[in-house]
């Protein structure tokens, strides 16, 4: 079971992971950003021997992450079956927008205290003078390294959690009043759209 990309509604516990396992009749083992990206030769050898399933949240096809292990499978010569699902690329639509209507989609990251980056700014500023959306993914972290673990090689993790609505925004109001291009401000209308609380 993928768990980078997402924060599943269960939890990353082991009760969530039981419960999966009960609903599959199968082990189920949780795969952490890095048992995927690292790790993924493991993955595949597995599929290679036996049936594997690689189990995501939302659409396989919604991360980069995903679409290199079918890529690597067809290279190999591992045949895979994909099962599509819903996501928040096509679950947006509930928002009433045309889908058609959407420019590129972007996303948000946490900022720090040395860290504020605004890639995502020029492509929101192209996508309004096209006159299209822009879906912004905001970010969640997952088994993350914290800084101070990553200074001393000893593993510590930050806790996972959701990029709220607010913190977002804030982040976008930041980077404007940095830029200054008028790519939206405080009267731009904003649609959201999430499964959390």
């Amino acid at each position: 079971m993928e768990a980078c990309t997402s924060l599943l509604s269960f939890g990353l516990s082991s009760n969530g992971l039981s419960t999966l396992e009960k609903l599959y009749g199968k082990p189920v083992t949780l795969a952490d950003r890095e048992t995927v990206e690292e790790k993924a030769d493991q993955i595949l050898s597995a599929a290679a021997a036996s049936n594997v399933a690689f189990l995501v949240a939302g659409d396989p096809f919604g991360a980069t992450t995903h679409s290199d292990l079918v890529v690597r499978a067809n290279k190999l010569g591992i045949y895979f079956n994909v099962v599509h699902n819903s996501s928040v690329m096509n679950a947006v639509g509930i928002c009433g927008l045309q889908l058609y209507h959407y420019g590129e989609t972007v996303s948000i990251p946490f900022f720090t205290e040395t860290w504020r980056p605004d890639s995502f700014y020029d492509k929101i500023r192209n996508n309004r003078g096209l006159g299209l959306h822009t879906l912004c993914l905001l970010d969640i972290r997952v088994k993350e390294p914290t800084l101070e673990s990553l200074c001393s090689g000893r593993k510590q993790y930050e806790q996972p959690r959701h990029m709220s609505i607010n913190t977002a925004i804030e982040q976008l109001l930041e980077v404007e009043d940095n830029r200054g291009e008028s790519a939206y401000d405080e009267d731009t209308v904003y649609w959201v759209c999430s499964a959390g609380k």
